[in-house]
Protein backbone atom coordinates (compact mmCIF):
# COMPACT_ATOMS: atom_id res chain seq x y z
CA UNK A 1 0.00 0.00 0.00
CA UNK A 2 1.31 3.45 -0.91
CA UNK A 3 1.77 5.97 1.90
CA UNK A 4 -0.73 8.82 2.09
CA UNK A 5 0.37 12.14 0.65
CA UNK A 6 -0.63 15.49 2.06
CA UNK A 7 -0.68 17.26 -1.29
CA UNK A 8 -3.15 17.03 -4.16
CA UNK A 9 -2.21 16.49 -7.79
CA UNK A 10 -1.21 19.77 -9.42
CA UNK A 11 -3.76 19.50 -12.24
CA UNK A 12 -5.92 22.64 -12.01
CA UNK A 13 -8.62 21.17 -14.27
CA UNK A 14 -10.00 18.77 -11.63
CA UNK A 15 -13.10 19.37 -9.52
CA UNK A 16 -13.19 17.41 -6.25
CA UNK A 17 -16.59 16.57 -4.80
CA UNK A 18 -17.40 14.97 -1.44
CA UNK A 19 -20.95 13.65 -1.14
CA UNK A 20 -23.16 11.74 1.26
CA UNK A 21 -26.64 10.27 0.94
CA UNK A 22 -29.19 10.46 3.72
CA UNK A 23 -31.65 7.56 3.59
CA UNK A 24 -34.80 6.24 5.18
CA UNK A 25 -35.59 2.56 5.78
CA UNK A 26 -39.36 2.47 6.12
CA UNK A 27 -39.99 0.34 3.01
CA UNK A 28 -39.99 -3.38 3.81
CA UNK A 29 -37.97 -5.42 1.32
CA UNK A 30 -38.55 -8.81 2.95
CA UNK A 31 -39.60 -10.17 6.33
CA UNK A 32 -36.23 -9.34 7.87
CA UNK A 33 -34.88 -6.54 5.64
CA UNK A 34 -35.78 -3.00 4.76
CA UNK A 35 -34.80 -1.02 1.68
CA UNK A 36 -32.61 2.09 1.96
CA UNK A 37 -34.21 4.92 -0.01
CA UNK A 38 -32.34 8.24 -0.43
CA UNK A 39 -34.16 11.29 0.89
CA UNK A 40 -31.28 13.80 0.76
CA UNK A 41 -27.86 14.17 -0.82
CA UNK A 42 -25.35 16.79 0.25
CA UNK A 43 -22.10 17.63 -1.47
CA UNK A 44 -19.15 19.94 -1.03
CA UNK A 45 -16.71 20.72 -3.79
CA UNK A 46 -13.37 22.39 -4.27
CA UNK A 47 -10.88 23.13 -7.01
CA UNK A 48 -7.22 24.17 -7.06
CA UNK A 49 -8.19 27.79 -6.29
CA UNK A 50 -10.17 27.06 -3.12
CA UNK A 51 -8.63 23.84 -1.78
CA UNK A 52 -7.11 25.68 1.21
CA UNK A 53 -10.20 27.76 2.01
CA UNK A 54 -11.91 26.20 5.03
CA UNK A 55 -15.13 28.26 4.83
CA UNK A 56 -17.37 26.25 2.47
CA UNK A 57 -19.88 29.11 2.49
CA UNK A 58 -17.39 31.30 0.58
CA UNK A 59 -18.07 31.28 -3.17
CA UNK A 60 -15.05 30.33 -5.28
CA UNK A 61 -14.22 32.42 -8.35
CA UNK A 62 -13.51 29.24 -10.31
CA UNK A 63 -15.88 26.49 -9.10
CA UNK A 64 -18.64 28.83 -7.79
CA UNK A 65 -20.87 27.71 -4.88
CA UNK A 66 -19.07 25.03 -2.91
CA UNK A 67 -21.91 23.49 -0.88
CA UNK A 68 -25.07 21.93 -2.34
CA UNK A 69 -28.07 19.93 -1.06
CA UNK A 70 -30.55 18.10 -3.26
CA UNK A 71 -33.99 17.31 -1.83
CA UNK A 72 -35.87 16.10 -4.93
CA UNK A 73 -34.95 13.19 -7.20
CA UNK A 74 -31.73 12.97 -5.23
CA UNK A 75 -29.46 10.83 -7.37
CA UNK A 76 -30.60 12.34 -10.66
CA UNK A 77 -30.28 15.89 -9.30
CA UNK A 78 -26.74 15.27 -8.10
CA UNK A 79 -25.66 13.59 -11.35
CA UNK A 80 -27.28 16.36 -13.40
CA UNK A 81 -25.37 18.93 -11.39
CA UNK A 82 -22.08 17.05 -11.83
CA UNK A 83 -22.68 16.72 -15.58
CA UNK A 84 -23.27 20.46 -16.10
CA UNK A 85 -20.82 21.97 -18.59
CA UNK A 86 -17.72 23.39 -16.95
CA UNK A 87 -15.21 24.46 -19.60
CA UNK A 88 -12.33 24.53 -17.12
CA UNK A 89 -12.90 20.93 -15.90
CA UNK A 90 -11.56 17.82 -17.60
CA UNK A 91 -12.25 15.45 -14.69
CA UNK A 92 -14.52 15.33 -11.66
CA UNK A 93 -13.48 13.16 -8.73
CA UNK A 94 -16.40 12.40 -6.40
CA UNK A 95 -15.79 10.74 -3.03
CA UNK A 96 -18.05 9.46 -0.27
CA UNK A 97 -17.03 8.24 3.16
CA UNK A 98 -18.90 4.97 2.59
CA UNK A 99 -18.84 4.63 -1.19
CA UNK A 100 -17.87 1.00 -1.63
CA UNK A 101 -20.41 -0.39 0.82
CA UNK A 102 -23.33 1.97 0.41
CA UNK A 103 -23.31 5.37 -1.33
CA UNK A 104 -21.93 4.14 -4.65
CA UNK A 105 -24.84 1.70 -5.09
CA UNK A 106 -27.27 4.58 -5.77
CA UNK A 107 -24.93 6.02 -8.41
CA UNK A 108 -24.39 2.61 -10.00
CA UNK A 109 -28.14 1.91 -10.18
CA UNK A 110 -28.81 5.25 -11.86
CA UNK A 111 -25.87 4.87 -14.28
CA UNK A 112 -27.14 1.45 -15.37
CA UNK A 113 -30.68 2.80 -15.71
CA UNK A 114 -29.36 5.60 -17.95
CA UNK A 115 -27.25 3.08 -19.95
CA UNK A 116 -24.03 4.99 -19.17
CA UNK A 117 -21.84 1.84 -19.10
CA UNK A 118 -20.02 2.49 -15.81
CA UNK A 119 -16.58 0.95 -15.31
CA UNK A 120 -16.44 -0.36 -11.72
CA UNK A 121 -13.09 -1.14 -10.12
CA UNK A 122 -13.63 -4.27 -8.04
CA UNK A 123 -11.87 -5.93 -5.13
CA UNK A 124 -13.53 -9.30 -4.88
CA UNK A 125 -17.26 -8.56 -4.78
CA UNK A 126 -16.84 -5.01 -3.44
CA UNK A 127 -16.85 -1.99 -5.71
CA UNK A 128 -13.83 0.11 -4.77
CA UNK A 129 -14.47 2.94 -7.21
CA UNK A 130 -16.16 3.56 -10.53
CA UNK A 131 -15.60 5.62 -13.65
CA UNK A 132 -18.62 7.05 -15.45
CA UNK A 133 -17.60 8.99 -18.58
CA UNK A 134 -15.64 11.99 -17.17
CA UNK A 135 -16.82 11.44 -13.58
CA UNK A 136 -14.76 9.28 -11.21
CA UNK A 137 -16.45 7.94 -8.06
Amino acid sequence: MRPLKNNLPTDDRVLYVFYDFGTIQNKRFSETATLHIPNLVCLQQFCSKCDNVEDVERVCMKCDVRKHSFWDDYVCSMLSYLCEPRPWVNKIVAMAHNARAFDLQFILNRAIFLKWLPEPIMKGLKIMSMKVEHLVF
